[in-house]
Formats: C-alpha cells, structure tokens, sequence
C-alpha cells in the first residue's frame, strides 16, 4: 500500500503529465532555415520547429459528397459556402488546419476507412460516422426538435407543440459527443494544437476532452442565441451542458445579450461571479479564468466579390432585371422554420398593400426559400401557413392579366451566385425573424449593393449613380446591433414592419446611400478573417497560463471539471505537520472560524461540546498560543468560547482582541471616531428597502450590508451601486468600503486579519526575543488570504524567521496559501490529529510556556 504522503504527491499528477501519443498523428513539421542533417553531425540531426495547428470541430465537415454513376466512387470538394472552411483565412500564416465532424452522406461501413484515410490526405478532414439511427436521435430527436427550439425560446409545454425532453435522445447526443471527443484525440498533439468547437450540437464535448486532456488549448462558439435564466432553466441537462461550456478556455457569443444571458445561468445555477478586467469578461472557475469573447461572425468578402464582377452573375441579373422591370423589388432569404417570422412578413405585405392603393403593381416581395434543416410536423405546418398566406395576398392584390404577384416564391435550394442576382435587383431586404442566432443576409445584400462594374453595366448604373441599399431588420436577431443604419422592427408587431416598409419604398436617395455606406464600412473590415483572426489571438491569450498552473481533475461523469493551482500548491497531509509540531516549542495557531471550523452550510453556528473539548486540549499545551480569527463580533465569540480560557480570540476581522478569557478585549487599531456610521446607514438602508432579502449587519467597527438571499443578479447590481455610493459619501471618512461574495462592507482603515498575524507575531517576539518556530494558519474566504498573504511578507523579509510555516486555505480554489484541506471534517482531523501529539509530548520534560495577560506576554519555566 502506498504512504499517505504518496498518495497526496499523485494527487496533484495531471493526466496530461503522462499522456501516450496513442494513435494520435503527429503535427507537420518544418526544417529550420540553414541547418542541414548529416553523418557527422553527433546524431542531433537538424533542427525542426512544429507547424502552428487548429482544430475546428463542426457538426458537419465542410465538404460537399456525392457518388459517382459511372464509376460508383465518392466524390468529395470542398463547400466554399462554409463558415468552417472561410473562418481559415483569420489564422496565422503556415497555420495547418484539420477540421473534425460529420460527413453529409450515407458512408457504408466497408469504406468508411478508405474515406477517411482520403480525406485526410486530401482534405485535412476527420469524418465522424455515425449510424442512421444515432444520427436520427442526436440531431433530428435532440438538437433540432428539443434543444434548438429552447435556445430560440420555444418552450415545449406540450408533445403537439413540441418534442419534449426524452432521455434516450439526450443519451445519443451524449454519446456523439464522445465520439467526436475520440477523433479529436487521433489526431490532437494538447501540448501545441488548439481546438476550436462551433455551436449547440457539441456543447459537452469539451468535459470528454478536458478530461482526457487538462491543458487542452479549448475554445467554443455558440452560433445560436442562448437563452435567459429563466428559459435555460427548464432543461432538465441544463447543469452538465453549463459545465461543458465552463470546461473550455474561451466561450464566443454573437451579442452581449447571449453572453449576458450565459452569465446570468453561471450565476444563478452555479453561483459564479464574473469579472470585466481591461476590456476582457472572465469567470473564475475552480481556478481557471474561462473567457468570454463577444463579436459578430463577418461574411467572406472574397467569396461575394468575386461573384459580382462574374460574367454569369451579370446576365442572370439582366434575365432579373427583365423580369421585374419597372417593379420595386423587395427580398426575404430564410430557411424555412418556424422562427424566420415568413408568415409574419407576408401578413405585413398584404397590409402594406391594403394601406397603400398605389403601391399595388408596383412593389413585389421575393422570397428565397432555403431547405428545412430537419424534417417534422413543425416544418410542414410552417410550410402549409406561408403559402395559405401568400396565396391569400396575391388572390386579393394580384394582377392575372398583366402576371402581376406581390409574392413571388424560389423555392430553394438557390446558389450563391443566383442569391447574389436577387440582391442587385433588390432596393430592399427584409429579415423578419422572430428569433435568429446571426443571420448573415443582410451583409451579403450591402456587399452586392457596393456593386462592380460587371452589375453597374448589367444594371444600368450611370456615373452619376449612387450606392444604395435598405435594410429591415428584426431587432431579435445577431446581426441587429451592428447594423446600426437599419429601420430595426418587432416581427410581432405587423404595423410597424409595414411602416418599415413604406418607409423603404419611399425613402429618398441620399437618404439610402448614407445608411448603405455606413453598412458597407462596418461589414467590410469585420468580416470572417477579422471574426477568425481576433478570436484565434484571444484563445492563445486565454490559454498562455495553462503550464504555470497544476491541473488535476475532480468530478466524474459530465460533472468533471478541473482544478487549476499553483505548482507548489498541496494538500496538508498529518504525516507532513504532526513532525514538525512535535520538534518545535513555540508555536502560533490561527484559526478562521465559519468555514473552517464551522461548515457554512449549517444553521446552527454555535460549536460543539466536542469543538471546545478540542480547542482546550490544543490550548492546553503551553507550548501552543491558538487564536480565533473571526469577522465575527465580539459578543458571539464571547458566549461561544467562553468556556476556553486559554484561548485568544479576534473579532470584527481584528478590530478587537482578547488574549484569553480573563483578559479585556483591546483594539488593534487606534480608536477611531465612528460617526461615519450615521453617513452610512440610511444609505444602506434606502438599498436594503429596494434590495428584497437584503440585511445590514451592524458591528461595533463595521457595518456590513448582506444580499446572498436578494435575487443574485439584482443583488450584485444593487451592491456595485451601494458600493459607488459608499465610496463617494464616505471619502473623506477613516474608512474602506470593500466588496466581498454577496457583501459590502464598510469598516476602519488599517483593519484586516493580516494585521492580526502581524500583531501577534509582534508580541511573540517582543515576550522571547524571537518569532514563533510553528506557525499554523487556517482560513477559508478572501478575508482570510489577507492573514495568508502577510505570512508570505513575513517570510520574504526573513526567510528563516519560522522553522515549520502551513498556511491552509480550505477547499482546492486558488489562494495565497501553500496547503489545502478539503474541508471542515478534514481541518477538524488535522487538529485533533495536533491535539494528540499535544497529550503524548506531557512525558515530564521542561516546556515553554506562554502565559498572555492583558496583551503582555512572560516567559514561564515549568517542571511537567
């Protein structure tokens, strides 16, 4: 059997520290410039520097597939039309990129490894294949009918308004997860690679690779909008999806109200804090810093240009143009959900028409109709209401005789290039989705709009032509906030997309050309280069710490989440301190009370008999001065301990301390004129008025204001106010107005529990000359890293100054601390542990003893 020592050392062993290659292929590799290999060269060979690598992992792989009829043979080229395959161009030069996901095609079993071994080679691509039925479960059964209505704020309330939550779907979608994981680590070096995971079908994968990996370089994109707290919560996975966001290094969000929505979840269900710091949002996350990036995803400008000045572009829009001569041309691009809001826009067309007689035969609206993502009756109900629509607003406004029809149906799938053909012709676009991740129409319009001079002669442009371009825009959706010269509408509200639209119909030129311009600047230098480039170099600042740090895991199953530390950070193990506190004779221990010898969770704060039994026996040895180091005040910690005499005790976070029963309590500090009180309480009061579940908490020094049982997002916002507020009635005030998890606190300057470790040290030396041998400290919040960090001061200016040092925070979380301890059943062991060695150190030898009177400390000889 292993010692406990060993075992608390193999603790801290990460997975990564002993990771096998396995079937993992190795990077590509370069030959550094002049350097060559050869026989004489002491066998070192040349010198070789690995190529900078990114994993992009996608539901499905940028590829397009089919087979061949004549040869029977798969074929596949690369889908130029894909965000995965565009979002390369924002990477560093020489940048090797392998893209993981599934293949769009029904592979046999039998070349399922000759496809894969092809698209390797040929197109850096990893296929994950999955069987029909794990397919139809995954996507069809969880992604598309259960999870992707909740992120757009669908609830399923009953089985005909929705899929509810079935459990054997989300086990599929578990078990995709882990197949992707296992691909990924084929071919993943965790030590150079980064990964790069896109959107909600893949949101637990990065727990399976932080598990296997606990340096893994990690970054998610949600595409999709994330919902409120108060839709999020009705998942019944919704724990294990957070987590397996929080498992990555960096989360994208198209606008601030998804990362918002995220951050709310993060608090609410986890109790997790973020903090802005230089622009940047962060989440401390069991001693990771996970990221949060907030930018738009841009359109591939090449792709676009590259249309406009093509021949084929020009005639299709001649044949266009043709078409609808003489007619205003309004456009709608959608994918035929539920949510695109087409039923609502017809319904908007037709009114536009009733409320304006002029307009009929005039302005038509074209609607490009893109393949369903999924199959259902959802679809088929959207399908049947558009067209009911659409056949009711041209039976009532249409022309036979001239082929008039205000709603022109394409029915997809439509070609980029033909898509392109529409937007020339239009003088108008309309978004009208009621919910939508990003949607990317209304770029692609401005682009085309900007026109070249293949359009401009296809159109009939003259010198003297401006650029124009209008767009409605659903204010629901990605793209809203950044199109800031959009007439932005509610899809709910039909009048007002009507107005929007006789807005756009009869605007003026000018008025036209400046919002295009305005777009077209935004779009042109935020495009999917700039979107790809700017979230690669925040992934790789994200991810610069991942070696300074210790990493081991804790948790199992999807609630696996790891633990990062400082290297010499360790567990307190009793074969480490009973050692060194049975060698030495003069030792200081301080101890934190709630948290550490209390369990925060209990109701009853009152110690135990069994607690005092075991404090009297620690404080029994005179070799020993042991001090309660509480935030707590002075007439709790009196009724409490009462019963200890040896024992110091230190309230209100040091203000007052009382060296043992009989002494009086002292103030550490100056005294203090306390009228700063009559400043802050009614301005703590107007808070805790408005402020449901809030407290004030008044000590004789301090004054807290209390809000872990408020809402915890109006809370924490109520208590950064209370906080600027504090700070500004009381500046000229002997006070520090400091925030603390779910505090605010106002209390004297110079009080802290650093000082209290400062002070005792102080007596200490000043009764013997020098400073104690041991020094045990134990604490569990942030208050307490302030008695941590001045023992650490201590030991910079005199290294030697303590022989046996153990500062011990409680619970593995990052801290000043050099030992840990799991928790308050543990810290209890540990000191009983103590309290043993105490009992049997009594064998008649002379021992120092401390006797503390009134703050003055003499130095006894006894004869045990």
């Amino acid at each position: 059997m292993l010692p406990e020592s060993w075992k608390d050392q193999l603790s801290l062993v990460s997975a990564d520290d002993y990771q096998i290659m396995g079937n993992r292929i190795p990077n590509a590799v370069t030959k550094l410039p002049g350097l060559e290999t050869g026989d004489g060269d002491g066998g070192n060979g040349g010198a070789w520097v690995s190529k900078p690598r990114r994993i992009v992992v996608s539901n499905q792989l940028p590829l397009r597939a089919h087979r061949d009829i004549s040869s029977n043979k798969w074929c596949f080229e690369f889908d130029n039309d894909s965000l995965y395959l565009q979002l390369k161009d924002g990477f560093p030069p020489e940048t090797e990129v392998v893209y993981v996901g599934s293949l769009n095609a029904d592979v046999s079993p039998s070349e399922q490894e000759d496809v894969s071994q092809y698209l390797l080679e040929k197109f850096q691509c990893v296929p994950t294949f999955l069987p029909c039925d794990l397919l139809n479960k995954y996507y069809h059964g969880f992604c598309k009918h259960y999870l992707w209505p909740i992120f757009h704020y669908l609830l399923p309330m009953t089985q005909a308004q929705g899929s509810l939550f079935d459990r054997s779907h989300w086990k599929a979608y578990t078990k995709v997860n882990k197949i992707f994981a296992d691909k990924i680590s084929e071919v993943l070096n965790p030590d150079e690679d980064y990964v790069w995971i896109h959107d909600y079908h893949l949101m637990i994968l990065p727990t399976f690779l932080r598990k296997r990996f606990h340096r893994i370089k990690l970054g998610f994109f949600l595409h999709s909008p994330f919902p409120s707290s108060e839709i999020y919560r009705t998942l019944p996975v919704r724990d294990e999806i957070l987590k397996g966001f929080l498992n990555c290094d960096l989360i994208g969000f198209h606008t601030f109200d998804y990362a918002r929505h995220f951050l709310s979840c993060c608090s609410r269900m986890l109790g997790l804090d973020y903090e802005s710091k230089r622009g940047y949002i962060g989440l401390e996350y069991f001693g990771r810093t996970v990221s949060i990036k907030i930018l738009p995803v841009g359109i591939h400008m090449g792709q676009i240009e590259e249309i406009k000045v093509a021949e084929e572009t020009a005639e299709k829009v001649k044949g266009l143009r043709e078409r609808f001569k003489e007619k205003i041309v309004m456009l709608g691009v959608d994918d035929l959900d539920m949510f695109k809001g087409i039923s609502l826009k017809f319904w908007a067309m037709g009114q536009l028409l009733e409320q304006n007689k002029e307009l009929r035969g005039k302005v038509v609206l074209v609607q490009i109709t893109n393949p369903a993502r999924s199959s259902g009756k959802d679809v088929q109900d959207v399908e049947t209401q558009i067209h009911l629509i659409a056949d009711e607003v041209n039976n009532k406004f249409g022309r036979p005789g001239s082929g008039y029809k205000p709603i022109v149906f394409v029915n997809g799938p439509v070609s980029t290039l033909d898509k392109v053909a529409y937007y020339a012709i239009s003088e108008c676009v309309v978004v009208n989705a009621v919910r939508d991740g990003m949607n990317l129409v209304p770029y692609k319009y401005t682009v085309t709009r900007q026109g070249s001079p293949v359009l401009d002669e296809a159109l009939g442009f003259g010198a003297g032509d401006v650029r124009k371009s209008v767009i409605i825009v659903s204010e629901f959706i990605g793209c809203s906030p950044s199109l800031s010269g959009a007439i932005r509408v509610n899809p709910w509200n039909i009048d007002a997309v009507t107005d929007a639209m006789s807005s756009a119909v009869t605007m003026s030129d000018k008025e036209k050309n400046l919002r295009h311009q305005k777009h077209h600047k935004y779009i042109s230098s935020h495009d999917v280069a700039y979107w790809s480039r700017s979230y690669d170099q925040d992934l790789q600042r994200a991810c610069k710490d991942h070696y300074n740090k210790r990493f081991w895991g804790v948790g199992l199953g999807l609630g696996f989440r790891v633990v990062a530390l400082d290297p010499n950070f360790r567990k307190l193990g009793v074969e480490t301190i009973v050692p060194a506190y049975k060698k030495t004779s003069s030792r200081l221990i301080l101890l934190d009370y709630d948290g550490t010898m209390m369990d925060q969770d209990s109701l009853d704060k009152k110690p135990s008999d069994d607690l005092i039994t075991l404090l009297n026996r620690l404080c029994g040895d005179p070799n020993n001065l042991v001090f309660i180091v509480s935030g707590r005040g002075k007439d709790p910690l009196s009724k409490w301990f009462g019963s200890c005499a040896n024992l110091g005790l230190s309230a209100e976070h040091g203000y007052f301390t009382r060296w043992n029963s009989d002494s009086p309590w002292e103030t550490t500090v100056l005294p203090t004129d306390l009228g700063w009180k009559k400043i802050a309480e009614p301005v703590m009061s107007h808070y805790t008025e408005a402020t449901d579940g809030s407290f004030i908490e008044e000590k004789e020094s301090a004054m807290v204001w209390h809000h872990q049982e408020a809402d915890p997002s109006f809370g924490s916002w109520q208590a950064k106010e209370l906080l600027d507020h504090l700070e500004s009635v009381l500046t000229n005030e002997p006070v520090v107005v400091k925030r603390g998890q779910h505090i605010v606190e106002v209390k004297p300057q110079g009080v802290s529990k650093g000082k209290v470790v400062e002070h005792l040290i102080a007596t200490m030396r000043n009764s013997k000359g020098k400073r104690p041998d041991f020094l045990l400290c134990i604490g569990d919040d942030r208050s307490d890293e302030d008695m941590f960090d001045s023992i650490v001061k201590h030991q910079d200016v005199s290294p030697i100054a303590f022989a046996e040092v153990f500062a011990c925070t409680v619970g593995q979380k990052p801290s000043k601390a050099k030992y840990y301890l799991d928790d308050t059943p543990m810290v209890i062991n540990m000191l009983e542990w103590l309290a043993s060695a105490s009992d049997k150190s009594k064998d008649g030898e002379q021992q120092s003893k401390f006797t503390f009177q009134q703050g003055h400390c003499r130095n006894e000889i006894i004869d045990l």
